[in-house]
């Protein structure tokens, strides 16, 4: 090897011409630590490989010995010998015998994920010069096929995959740390007084169905139009948002303790569109009144008030239509980097785009991508969803998992599938005419008994029952409350 190197007081040696950070002695401790004692290298396998080592001949070293290892054989000087004879560069270093010099300069076994970790650390250096190097050279190319946003979206996914290679404890993990984690969970549900471990949506009698939003869970909120499937999403967003607390949580992070940090993507709605929805509901004035402007002095006050207290609320809205797959992600590691994120909201599913030709495979890769999104960020994912026309040809009208639309994919992706119902929408279009007194007496009673109340039909749940959430809903205010039962009559646990 002719390169010129300085080795500096630290024991960094770095490159004369251009600083590449790296350290040849760790490497050839390391390996020297593989090669005398072979147990070692299941300590340090799931922190590096071989193309984090600097020296290309290390490199190869490191790999001809993992190999052999694999494969329950010794990995020693005199074994390696026979598979590196012809390597050119190992004879500029001194042929099998530099072999032998690697092992009499073994680091102790006790250091051995120190000198990992160092070599590790240096490499993921060496990949951020490069990155920061293509990015550069890109940016400095004017090219009309390549769009300074998209090399700003491609950067940041680059960036993101290398934060992501750091997660050294990935593979395998043992069932002690698999229960230990699953007794945690049990744990912090126990704390609330056996409430659930998830995050609460603010709504009494879902969050003990579902037992609140769980991390990498991907749940579809489903229903046809004018069900309230948007005005349920802005409801949970701002239930969660308002209930925002950080501190410190029983892993010793920092982060949101109660409710979170909400990222909803609105594909449909506009940003004001959707903030004068959360206003109506906060505010109690009717959204149509807050679009005429129609309010009187203390309403208008009320309103104000309201948007006061909705300014510090972590409910960010991103209201770019026609949304890739791949832009969703990209945008929601962003959101996590920089303000944090615990809930994902996309409003809705069928309006984001995938790469496929064909719509039902589009839908699929949606879908599969939201799971991904939901895993990676460790966080739920509610993504609304349009029902098929089906639904209207049955006489009972209360959706089913076969109406979502190309529900293959989505049905198989989802933990929890959930479907909006209001029966008196139903009802309200069946009113007889003044002249059957009967009929109308029979519908004004069905009316009564429907009004103001909504149905969350849970079709589909991994870890939990399915079955019926009763809610109310408030039509003026696009508002779903806790529904008072007949039994809790003189108490107030409802709204």
């Amino acid at each position: 090897m002719n390169e010129i190197t300085t080795i500096n007081p630290t024991g960094l040696q770095v490159e004369a011409a251009e600083t590449m950070p790296h350290s040849i002695e760790a490497e050839q401790q390391l390996l020297g630590a593989i090669l005398t004692n072979n147990d070692i290298y299941d300590r340090v396998a799931s922190i590096i490989n071989a193309k984090h080592f600097f020296d290309p001949v290390h490199a190869r070293i490191y790999e001809v010995a993992a190999a052999r290892i694999a494969k329950n054989n010794l990995a020693s000087p005199v074994t390696l010998k026979a598979f590196m004879e012809d390597d050119e560069g190992l004879k500029e270093l001194g042929g099998p015998a530099y072999l032998a010099r690697l092992a009499a300069s073994a680091v102790s076994s006790f250091a051995v994920r120190d000198y990992a970790q160092m070599i590790y650390d240096l490499a993921i250096r060496r990949d951020l010069i490069g990155l920061g190097r293509d990015i550069s050279a890109k940016a400095a190319k004017v090219d009309v096929a390549s769009e300074p946003r998209e090399q700003i979206v491609e950067a940041e996914q680059a960036l993101y995959k290398l934060a992501e290679q750091g997660q050294t404890e990935s593979g395998f993990q043992s069932f002690l740390k698999a229960v230990t984690e699953a007794v945690n969970v049990a744990n912090a549900a126990y704390q609330r007084d056996g409430g659930m471990a998830g995050i609460s949506t603010g709504l009494i009698d879902m969050d003990s169905k579902l037992g609140g939003l769980h991390p990498s869970d991907l749940l579809i909120l489903a229903g046809r139009p004018s069900m309230g499937k948007t005005s349920l999403a802005t409801n949970l967003a701002f239930n969660i948002a308002k209930a925002y607390k950080k501190g410190t949580r029983p892993d010793g992070t920092t982060g949101a303790v109660e409710g979170g940090v909400v990222g909803f993507f609105s594909l449909e709605m506009s940003a004001e569109q959707l903030a004068s929805r959360i206003l109506a509901e906060a505010s109690e004035i009717s959204s149509h009144k807050i679009r005429q402007g129609d309010m009187d002095e203390s309403e208008f006050r009320r309103f104000v008030e309201a948007a006061k207290e909705l300014e510090a609320c972590p409910l960010y809205i991103d209201d770019t239509p026609a949304l890739p797959i791949s832009q969703v992600a990209a945008r929601a590691r962003r959101l996590k980097r920089t303000h944090g994120l615990d809930v994902v909201i996309v409003d809705y599913l069928q309006l984001l785009r995938g790469t496929a030709e064909n719509r039902v495979q589009e839908i699929g890769e949606i879908s599969m991508g939201l799971k991904a999104i939901a895993k990676e960020l460790n966080i739920p994912v509610i993504a609304l969803s349009q029902l098929s026309r089906q639904v209207e040809n049955r006489e009972d009208k209360r959706p089913q998992l076969s109406d979502l639309r190309e529900s293959g994919s989505i049905e198989q992706d989802a933990d929890v599938v959930m479907f909006v119902f209001r029966e008196e929408y139903y009802v309200e279009r069946e009113k007889p005419g003044d002249h059957e007194l009967d009929k109308m007496a029979e519908w004004q009673e069905r009316m009564s008994r429907l009004h103001a109340k909504a149905e969350v039909i849970i079709g589909k749940q991994r870890h939990g029952p399915i079955g019926t959430v009763e809610l109310s809903f408030e039509a003026q205010f696009t508002r779903f409350g806790n529904l008072v039962k007949p039994w809790q009559q003189g108490d107030d646990q409802g709204y």
